[in-house]
């Protein structure tokens, strides 16, 4: 079977140029990535199609076609999207439909075939499905990964500063892409329920999709890279790595705290991950502070508690806040915080604060599915997680906890959660072996694999009856060619406030 990632954000490239070093090349790139070359494996011709961008700063991403070592039934292809230099995935929304579309069209008429079924990640890479289901009869699935509306709900967008926001994050453009994604594609492929039943079920949603039509949905939850994240570590790689970590121990605490355990995030600086709740939770438990440190495992940028370099203006905010918690309650000498290159040196950290019977958490006060603790878990680390999401479902089934669920808002209950963990041997044993074999049992990159195969293939033998449902029309802004328009700041308003396509007069 030939298929087709469409993941326009981002990039792609043997080396994982950038990731967890900028807010584009994230988990759905790590996701597109494994299910690409696990589909590979089963036989099929996968492409993975990106945008080009021919920048100097960017060299990696110049090449039209690109391979990953040991992957033959996998390529790489890049195709212009806009200008040629890198842009945020904000940024892309109208060069997909204008530019982006055409160009892959053009590359599959000049190869003479095209996919069976393309694969549409996140809303720029679903409305990219819908455009060229239109124009292929070809169909689509759409993986969102993240639904804009919920990010409105995170970030408190109310009616004084939607403008503001829009201007910003370009909800309107994300919301419309979205609706269409999810009413055209053949299959919405969901990681947990809960994403399927609320994320989908929210008004903004309302009349694309029925989030209790069995036919629409599929439930796919991802895997964990086990050839990285495993419990035996060893070699010179691990060695220097360990040895990197002690040295930025030995900056940031006094000796004899060094050999204590660590209380461990690992996230991009961002609001919604919540480092806050977390420095606040450990502020307030001053046992804790007793019998572990904290230590935060930051992207690009080595030293953020003492400095702002590496930091963009919204990662400034987030470490001004950190620094003020560190000096109101003499944290300093407790807390570390550095930067790791890489998922291999990500994993030999689980590793090395696993053998001090650390702690891993993720205090997000949303996470629509969490893919770091598991990923912790399989190193051999406990887990605090967040109960708002896709972890709570994750780490608990039929009555059995594989991690300990939190409030995020709750900073005190976290911290009592946290010590519970670090104080008690026993316990500590327990939940490390059960989330790891929580990992091992049920989030296996060839299972998802697998299953993504199976709805392949059943949508492309049932074309026929793949679409039973009515589909709403392209907005004006995404059809090609496009009128000079876009979404209005009352479609918007009406959309999210209101779960109404029609604005009020």
């Amino acid at each position: 079977m030939h298929i087709a990632l469409l993941n326009p954000q981002g990039n792609f490239d043997p080396n994982d140029s950038y990731w967890t070093a900028h807010p584009d090349f994230g988990g759905q790139l790590v996701y597109v990535k494994h299910l690409a070359l696990e589909l590979g494996k089963l036989g099929c011709q996968v492409d993975i199609l990106t945008r080009q961008i021919i920048d100097p700063a960017w060299p990696e991403f110049a090449a039209r076609f690109d391979r990953y070592p040991n992957a033959p039934n996998v390529r790489i292809v890049r195709l212009p999207a806009g200008p040629p230099h890198f842009l945020p995935k904000e940024a892309l929304w109208p060069h997909i439909p204008r530019d982006w579309v055409p160009h892959i069209l053009s590359f599959y008429r000049e190869e003479g075939r095209l996919p069976e079924v393309f694969s549409a990640h996140y809303g720029d890479g679903g409305i990219a499905g819908v455009l060229l289901a239109e124009a292929t009869d070809r169909p689509f699935t759409f993986t969102a990964h993240s639904l804009g509306a919920q990010k409105m709900d995170r970030l408190g967008v109310n009616r004084t500063n939607i403008a503001a926001m829009d201007a910003r994050y370009r909800f309107g453009r994300r919301l419309i892409a979205e609706r269409l994604s999810m009413n055209w594609a053949t299959r919405i492929v969901v990681s947990t329920r809960q994403e399927r039943f609320q994320q989908y079920a929210h008004r903004a949603y309302h009349g694309a999709v029925d989030v209790h039509d069995d036919r629409r949905f599929v439930l796919i939850p991802p895997g964990v890279d086990t050839a990285v994240f495993h419990p035996q570590g060893g070699g010179q790689e691990e060695h220097a790595i360990h040895q990197h970590i002690e040295q930025r121990l030995a900056r940031d605490l006094p000796p004899h705290r060094r050999p204590l355990p660590a209380i461990l995030m690992s996230a991009r600086l961002d609001p919604k991950k919540n480092h806050v709740g977390l420095v606040k939770a450990y502020a307030l438990t001053p046992h804790l502070q007793a019998k572990a440190n904290l230590v935060l495992i930051t992207a690009g940028a080595d030293d953020p508690l003492q400095s702002d370099e590496g930091l963009s203006a919204g990662e400034r905010e987030i470490m001004r806040k950190l620094r003020h918690l560190v000096q109101t309650y003499q944290l300093k000498g407790k807390i570390s915080a550095f930067s790791l290159k890489g998922q291999r040196a990500l994993a030999a950290a689980y590793r090395y604060f696993r053998d001090r019977r650390s702690v891993f958490v993720l205090p997000s006060l949303y996470e629509p599915f969490g893919l770091a603790p598991l990923e912790a878990a399989a190193c051999g680390l406990p887990v605090v997680v967040t109960q708002n999401g896709g972890p709570a479902e994750i780490f608990q089934e039929n009555g059995v906890l594989y991690g300990v669920l939190c409030d995020p808002e709750r900073p005190e209950e976290m911290g009592h959660h946290i010590h519970t963990l670090i104080a008690n041997t026993d316990l500590w044993e327990q939940m490390a072996h059960l989330a790891q074999s929580r990992v091992w049992s049920s989030f296996q990159w060839q299972h998802t694999a697998a299953r993504y195969l199976a709805t392949f293939q059943a949508i492309v033998q049932d074309k026929k009856r793949a679409v039973t449902h009515p589909r709403i029309p392209l907005h004006p802004y995404f059809q090609r060619p496009a009128p000079d328009t876009d979404i209005t700041l009352e479609e918007l308003t009406a959309l999210y406030f209101e779960g109404s396509t029609i604005p009020k007069a």
